[in-house]
Formats: C-alpha cells, structure tokens, sequence
C-alpha cells in the first residue's frame, strides 16, 4: 500500500513539474492495476508512464473519438496475481478479456462497480471460492468463468441478469444442483455448465422456457433423470450436449422431431434404454453430428436417421443395436464418420459406403456383420482408419485398398476374409498398424511392403500367406511389433531385419522357415518377445541373444537347433523360456540346470544335465570308477554323524520339520519359471535379512544357493485387520489382489511377482530383487545425489509406462490405487518398476463409462486424489494425480507431506510458490541448471496430472507421450514443445476396437 502510494505521489508530482509527463487518468488506473500483477514475460513492458495515452499499450482497445479505454484484452500473457479491481475505475470499459493467465484468489464483491462491462471472460485462471452475488449488478452480455475453481452454489442471482447472453461455467467446483432461475435470464443464448462433476440432480425442466438458447452443453454434470418434455420449446437450439451424465429412460421422440435447429445432439454415456427416435426424425434436416453410444439402447437403426442430408458424423457404439445397416447411408454426401463398435449389428455394410462421402473413420468391429468389404471405401481420397475385427467380412480385401493413400490405421483382423492381399497395400506409406490375423488370407507378403515407411504394428498371424519374408522388411525402421504365426511361411530370416532397432515382439512360430537364426540379432536391444518356435530353423542358439536387456519371453522349442546352449542366457531375466524338441548337445547352463526348468529342454537327447529325462551330467561314469572309496568312506562317516547329530536336528529343526509339514497343508504358486523351491525360501529368510518394514509385512532380501537375490514379503497378520474385526476377509483380500494382479501381467516396468505362499499362519510373497531400493529411499536421503535430472526424467517415464499398460493394454484395466515414490522400485540401472497392488482394482465396468465404488479409500496421505473426498467412486484419474505427485517430488526433491508447507501438501505448495515467487523457487536446487527448460516442461505435466478435476487429468497414455517428448527434446535438442501441453482438458483415451 505504501508502495502503491508513493508511485502515485510520483505520477503527481512529475505532472506538475513536467508537462511532458501527461500520461491521462486512464492510463494510471491501468498502472495501477499492473502493479498488481505478475508479469514474468514482460508482457506490459510498453505500458510506458512517460506516454500521454494508453491506447497504444499491448491488449488495450480506445475510442477513436474519445481516446477512452473501451476494452481490455491479455489472453495467454502468463499474468498472475488478484483480480485488478483498479481496472473498474475505467469510466468506458466494456470488454475485459483474461484468459489463459495464472490469476487466483477469490473474485471480489468490488467488480460489482465495473459498471460499464459488458464482456467479461476471466476462463483458464486459478479462481477460486465463491461467486460474489454482485456480479449480477452487471450489465453483462457475456460471462466466462471456465476453467477456474469456482466452487460453491451457482448463484441464485443470476436471475437478475437482463441482458446476458452467453453464461460459461465449464470446468468448476460448483455443488447442489442447477438453479431453475436461470429460466428467468429471457435473453441467453448459450448456457454451458458442462463438467462440474460435484453438481447433482436433474435438468431443471424450466430450462426450456429459455426459447432463444442456441447451445446448450450440460456434459458431465452427475445429472440423472429422464430429458425433459419442456425442451420441445426450444426450436433455437443448434447444439445440445448431455453427454457423460446418468441420464435414463427413452429418448422423447417429440422433444427430439421439435429441435429443428439442431446441428449437434449428444447423448453418449448415460443410461437411456429403449429404441432410437423414428417419428419425426425426418425434421432435422440440419444435423451433422448425433452420438448416442454407450447407452443402452436396442432396436434397429432408423432409417429416417441415415435419410438426413447433412448428417456427418454417426456414433451408436456400445449399445445393443441389431438389424442390419439402412442402405440410404451409402447415398449421404456428408458421412465422414461412422461409428458402430460393439454392437450385434448384421447383415451386409451398404454396398456404395464411401463412394459419395468424404468417409474418414469407419469402425463396425465386434457386430455380426457379413457379406464384402465395400469396394468404395475410399473412393473419395479421405479413408484414415478402417477398423472392422470380429465379424463375418467374406471374400477379398477390395483392389482400391490398395491405392488409398490416406490410411493410417487398419483392423481387419477375425473374419472370413480370403485370396490375395493386394499388392499395394503391404505398402501404404502412412499406416501405423496393419491387422490381418485370423482370416484365410494367401499369397507372399509383397516386396511393396518398403513403402510401409510409417509401420508400426504388423499382425498378420492365422493366415494361409506364403513364400518368404521380403528383405526389404528391413527398411521399415518404425516396426516394433511383427505377429506372422500360423502361417505357411518359408526361408529364412531376411538380414535386414536385424537392422530393425524399433523391434519389441517377434512372433514366427508355427511356420515353415529354415535357415539360422541370424547374426546380428544382438542389435534388437528393445526386443520382449522372440517366438521361432515349430520351425526348421537350424544352427547354433546365437550367444548374441543372452545380450538382450529387455527379452522376457524367448520359445525357440520345435526347430532342428544343434550344438550348446550359449551360456550367455543366463543374462537374461526370463518370464518364458523353450529350447524343447531340438538337437542342442552338451550341458545345460548350471542355473537353468534343475527340475523347474525340465520342459524347457525335453526333446533334446544330446542334452545333459541334473534333470530328469536328461542323461547325466558328462564324465559321470569313469569319476565314479575312480572314486568308489571316497564315496565308501563318506558312507561310513556319514552314518556315524549322523546318529551323534539326529537328537540335536531334532531339538534344533523342529519348527522347520512343522513348517515342511505346513507345505504340504499350504498353497504354493509360481508364475514364472523358477530355480529355487519353497523350502530354501523360508529357510533363508532371518531377521539379518530385512530390508524394509511397512503397514502391510516385512521384506527379507533373500540370497539363492544359485547366487540370485530375490525379495520376499511376508505379511503382517495385525496389518491386514478389518476395523469391522473381520480379520481373515481383509488378509485374502490384500494377498489375492497382489496374487491375482501381479500374476497375470508381463511388463518391463512392473516389478515380477515370480510366486507366492499361503497357509493358515503364514503368506508370502516372492518379487525380483531391486537393489536400487524404491524411489522415496533414494529421493529422500543422502543418496540423492545419485538422482541426477536426466536419471530422474528416465525414472518417471519408466514408471509411466507402467501406469499406461495397466490402465490402457490389460484387458480388464486396473487402478493401482497406491501409487507413491515409495512403490516405484529401481533396478541396478534406475530402471522404474511400479510394485505393491495390494489395494489394486480391476475397473469392470469400463465400457459403460462408470466406475465401481470402492469398498474403502485407499492410497497414502499426499497422494490421495481430492475426489475422495465426495465419492467412492474413483478411476484411473486417482493414478493419474497419485503419479503427479511423484513428478512434483522428482522435480522439487520434498516430500508429498511436510511442516514447511504449513496445512498445506505438496502440489497446492508448488502452486502457491509459482504464483507467489516462480519456477525458481520450485526446482530442486541439486539439478543442474542446464536442465532448466526440460524440468520445467515435466513440472507442466505434474501440474496437469494433479489438477483438481479428474477431467482435467490427461490419460496416463497421454503422460507417456508427453515425457516422451521431453526425452526426445533432452536428445535432440529441437526445443519444439509438444501438442499436448496445449490441452486444456484431456479427453479419455477411448477404448475402441
């Protein structure tokens, strides 16, 4: 205030010695208002004292005539700080745009005295609390308060409004439920209240005495109830948006034949039943987009629906529609979009699909469609995604496929589709994913397969294709993933696929090639899975294969392989291992030498080894010969010591000899193959072996006979109590979830559960070691130096990924619901593994858009998502904010939880000192400040992840893309900055076909 008084005093003062210095009245007011401002981008550098007018200023508007300031315009300007109330003191100011700046506090009940304003759009700030009531004192015409924090009722007394127009609250914490006085504002056009989730309740039937609404957007608002009958009168309405509620009943026919303006109508995900509207549909004859899927409606599509001339974009996917598909759909001239997806649809696709459309995505997949593929598709040109797996498609894949150039992702796969693939489209120059599998397809893969310079993903397996794999599949440097089993596929290996680095999955079994397997392979540093298995192949096992980081899963059984195994793959850490029903010689390396192991080398005579079925191990017999005294001698000694020692082996062991009991008693699982038993397990685990101590167990590093460490978890009996004292329901309950999580997946970074053990007393659970400890361990301690940025940046994509194939590529998706920095464990490399799913879920109902309540909250103090705190009813979303968290810790090095922060945590700390201080005093000051641009792009994507509304949350697919880009900036250096930090709300990944 001193401050702010002195600098007037000044202007005073200079006005008055020096006529030169006449900066107007105007102008001071709008100093004034910037000395209330943050502006780190010097984006009101010119707003000059020494000027006599503002109206050259950057975002100032005048008069002409009057030189007056009429409108204020500052989007995207990284402006922050309160509400300049100083700016109402503007005797002519109409317009007041803000947008997109770091503006926070509360909004004063002073605004009340803009009284000239007409436009004001304060969305995409940090507002928060209240509306303060005067605002309705305002002769507004337009009102934007988006993307802010706004909580509280929306006021009552916006019914006072006279002249308002547009109302925007999109994006807020509003509570209770949309008020009926809006009604009373005669004059709007555009009412969007869409996505505050903490709303309740049904559509105020009196909305629709608002007979001059153009757009009305209500989407994700916890609405419930049928559509009111009152919105017949709304015959100015183009848009109507209804999305994402829980909605139910018919869809009214009358209200939908009266919206004879509608452009858009959406309606997908919410709970209406019965058929799609047929009577009077014929009336809108201006729609262009109409979404209803993920409902559940049934019936038949109506063909009065597909008739409308306009009609553009078409979505009833997750229903359950049956008949077959109207063929007045071919003869739109509008129809870019179609989606169909999981429906029991039949019959034959309209014959001329495509041919007088611009048709950009078709998806029927999952119907029971039969009959061919349209020839005319893309005959327009646009043809982008062509996905139609799991129905009846006959016949071949149409010749004009091969020439659409625009394709870039295509699904065909699980029909009856047979003949020759046309040659041209092997080689579409931007297909990312190309899916033939289980067709009755035939013919070589073609050499134009090299133009295929944006593949992917290629899955061709259970076909009838033939000859040789082109070498020119070398060249196709973007290809992770090749799937061609069950074919009748011949020759060898090309070279040139060795060249292929992308590569992650190799799957050629079942097939007829021969040949070696080639050098080089040690270049497939990506490589998961490699299955050659039911081949010819011959030759040497390459050692090349044990230099593999990442192979999990290696079957090469079924081949005429000859000569040793390499003992090289002992490197490998493997989920799956096959060398059975070759010609391999010589010994089996010593830690694959054990019972566990025996159906991985069966079928090999040459073999031998310590395994049943196997001959023994060489040199065997003349040792023996050699050696029969000793043997005698240690016959005799051994008896004698063993009537001194029987007594005190049993005194000593007895408790042991129980426990061998209790393994019989027990229930003892492995997921992976294993080289340890059971008994060496608990027989090693002692209390010098502990290395961690929690809520749930204690873990014990556990050193094998075979030199490997591994972890084992035993779990507290006390920690597992219920509060109801229902103690045993609660135990299985942690127990199985971990069992029945960790034992179905495979991911490079989601820590091995290789087996477990249950008894009546007794639970354990046996992971790969990580000897680097868990991220919290390292973060904060003295080890931290060791967490340099870019080991932290590697750390967070790692442990992303794994977030991202939990909740997108499992096929029932599943939340973690405890994830923190000290349930990211780190291998000998830093490499990130998501660990303990004790409290995981598997998210059932995913298709229908809701989510299942849990039973209780779960999560840990500072990484608990704020939706907890209104509803059970959470998502992968709490993932999400649970891992920005742990990119706010990476970033800042503090703990979620700590006195400095007062009663604050630590993401509402990060926004505070941003606001208050900036970035500076955010980072870690052990980072390197070259890393400065890099770090503050991953404090973005912490940020989006913590925001307060789930909707707001970016897919963890989306956080991968987003890192990822940040990695390939640290690398190259191209300082471009991804796409998808621009996005205001992130729309969920749909899980299509």
């Amino acid at each position: 205030m001193v401050e702010l008084l002195f600098i007037m005093l000044l202007f005073l003062f200079l006005s008055l010695i020096s006529p030169t210095l006449s900066l107007n009245q105007e102008g001071l007011f709008l100093l004034q208002a910037k000395l209330h401002l943050s502006d780190p981008s010097n984006t009101l550098s010119n707003w000059n004292p020494n000027d006599s007018s503002p109206c050259n200023w950057t975002g100032i508007l005048c008069n002409n005539l009057t030189n007056s300031v009429t409108s204020i315009n500052l989007p995207n300007s990284d402006l922050s700080g309160s509400f300049p109330v100083s700016l109402c003191r503007l005797p002519h100011l109409s317009h007041l745009s803000l947008p997109n700046n770091n503006l926070n506090s509360t909004l004063p009940t002073t605004i009340s005295t803009c009284t000239t304003l007409r436009h004001l759009d304060l969305s995409l700030n940090l507002f928060a609390g209240n509306i303060p009531h005067t605002l309705s004192d305002l002769p507004l015409q337009e009102l934007n308060l988006s993307f802010n924090n706004f909580s509280g009722n929306i006021p009552q007394t916006f019914s006072n409004f006279q002249q308002l127009q547009t109302i925007s609250l999109v994006n807020n914490l509003f509570t209770g439920t949309i008020p009926s006085s809006l009604s009373n504002v005669s004059s709007l056009k555009h009412l969007h209240l869409a996505y505050n989730n903490f709303l309740s309740g049904t559509i105020p039937s009196s909305l629709g005495n608002l007979t001059n609404l153009e757009t009305l957007w209500l989407a994700g608002c916890n609405l419930v109830g049928p559509i009111p009958n009152s919105f017949r009168k709304l015959v100015h309405l183009n848009n109507l948006d209804l999305s994402r509620n829980m909605l139910n009943g018919a869809i009214p026919e009358l209200v939908i034949a009266s919206l004879t303006s509608i452009v858009q109508l959406e309606l997908y995900t919410n709970s209406f039943s019965g058929e799609l509207p047929r009577v009077g549909i014929s009336n809108l004859t201006r729609l262009e987009r109409f979404d209803a899927s993920d409902n559940e409606l049934t019936g038949t599509i109506p063909d009065e629906l597909c008739r409308l001339k306009n009609l553009g974009s078409l979505g009833l996917y997750y229903n359950r529609l049956e008949g077959s598909l109207p063929e007045s759909l071919a003869s739109s001239e509008s129809l870019y979009e179609l989606l169909l997806f999981n429906n029991t649809l039949s019959g034959k696709l309209p014959s001329g699909l495509g041919s007088n459309s611009r048709l950009q995505l078709i998806d029927v997949s999952f119907n029971h469609f039969s009959g061919e593929i349209p020839a005319g598709l893309c005959r327009q040109g646009r043809l982008e995604e062509l996905l139609l797996i799991h129905n009846l498609f006959s016949g071949e894949i149409p010749a004009g496929l091969g020439n659409c150039l625009s394709l870039t992702r295509v699904r065909l796969g699980n029909n009856n589709l047979s003949g020759v693939v046309p040659s041209g489209f092997w080689g579409l120059p931007h297909v990312y994913l190309l899916e033939l599998v289980e067709n009755s397809l035939s013919g070589p893969i073609s050499n134009a397969i090299s133009g295929a310079s944006n593949l992917s993903i290629l899955l061709i397996s259970g076909n009838r294709f033939n000859g040789s794999i082109p070498d020119s599949i070398g060249s196709l440097s973007n290809l992770g993933e090749f799937v061609a089993s069950s074919n009748s596929l011949t020759g060898p290996i090309p070279t040139g696929m060795v060249k292929l680095s992308q590569l992650n999955r190799l799957v050629l079994r079942d097939n007829q090639f021969s040949g070696e397997i080639p050098h080089g392979i040690g270049d497939w540093k990506k490589l998961n899975d490699l299955d050659l298995a039911n081949n010819r192949f011959v030759g040497n096992i390459p050692s090349e294969l044990g230099t593999l980081p990442a192979l999990n899963f290696l079957d090469l059984s079924g081949n005429l392989l000859s000569g040793e195994i390499p003992m090289e793959l002992q490197n490998l850490k493997l989920d799956f291992f096959n060398l059975s029903k070759n010609q391999l010689s010589g010994e089996i390396p010593p830690l694959y030498a054990s019972e566990n192991y025996r159906e991985s080398f069966t079928g090999n005579t040459g073999l031998c080894g310590d395994i049943s079925g196997l001959c023994p191990n060489l040199g065997e017999k003349s040792k023996n010969r050699s050696y029969v005294w000793v043997f005698r001698f240690i016959f005799v000694l051994t008896g004698a010591v063993l009537i001194v020692g029987l007594t005190w082996f049993y005194f000593k062991f007895r408790n042991f000899k129980k426990m061998k009991k209790g393994f019989s008693m027990s229930k003892w699982r492995s997921f992976h193959k294993l080289g340890f038993s059971e008994f060496e397990i608990v027989k090693l685990m002692s209390e010098d072996n502990v290395i961690g101590s929690g809520s749930s167990g204690k873990v014990y590093k556990v050193v094998l006979s075979n030199g490997e460490a591994v972890a084992v978890k035993k779990l507290w009996g006390a920690a597992t109590k219920m509060e109801s004292g229902n103690v045993k329901d609660r135990e299985k309950d942690e127990f199985e979830v971990e069992v029945e999580t960790l034992g179905k997946i495979r991911h490079k970074n989601i820590v091995r559960l290789w087996c477990c053990y249950s008894s009546g007393d007794s639970k354990l659970l046996v992971y790969e070691y990580m000897p680097n400890g868990s991220l919290d361990d390292l973060l904060h301690s003295s080890k931290k130096n060791l967490l340099d940025w870019p080991t932290r940046l590697k750390i967070a994509v790692d442990a992303a990924e794994g977030l991202s194939y939990l909740h997108h590529d499992c096929v029932v998706p599943i939340v973690h619901r405890d994830v923190k920095s000290s349930n990211i464990l780190l291998d000998g490399e830093f490499g990130a593994k998501i660990a303990d799913f004790g409290v995981a879920k598997f998210v059932r109902s995913v298709s229908k858009g809701t989510e299942e309540p849990m039973s209780m909250i779960a999560g840990s103090c500072g990484y608990i998502a704020p939706e907890y705190g209104y509803t059970l009813r959470v998502n992968e979303k709490s993932d999400i904010y649970s891992f920005g968290v742990v990119i706010l810790e990476l970033v800042t090095g503090k703990h979620p939880i700590d006195q400095e922060y007062g009663e604050k945590d630590l993401v509402k700390w990060v926004s505070s000192k941003l606001n208050e201080d900036g970035q500076d005093q955010v980072i870690d000051l052990n980072l390197d400040s070259k890393y400065k641009e890099e770090i503050s792009k991953v404090l973005k994507v912490g940020l989006l992840c913590t925001s307060s509304l789930p909707i707001n949350r970016p897919s963890m697919r989306r956080v991968v893309n987003m890192l990822q880009e940040v990695t390939a900036v640290a690398k190259f250096r191209s300082g471009k900055f991804s796409p998808y930090y621009q996005e205001v709300v992130s729309n969920n990944d749909h899980l299509e076909a």
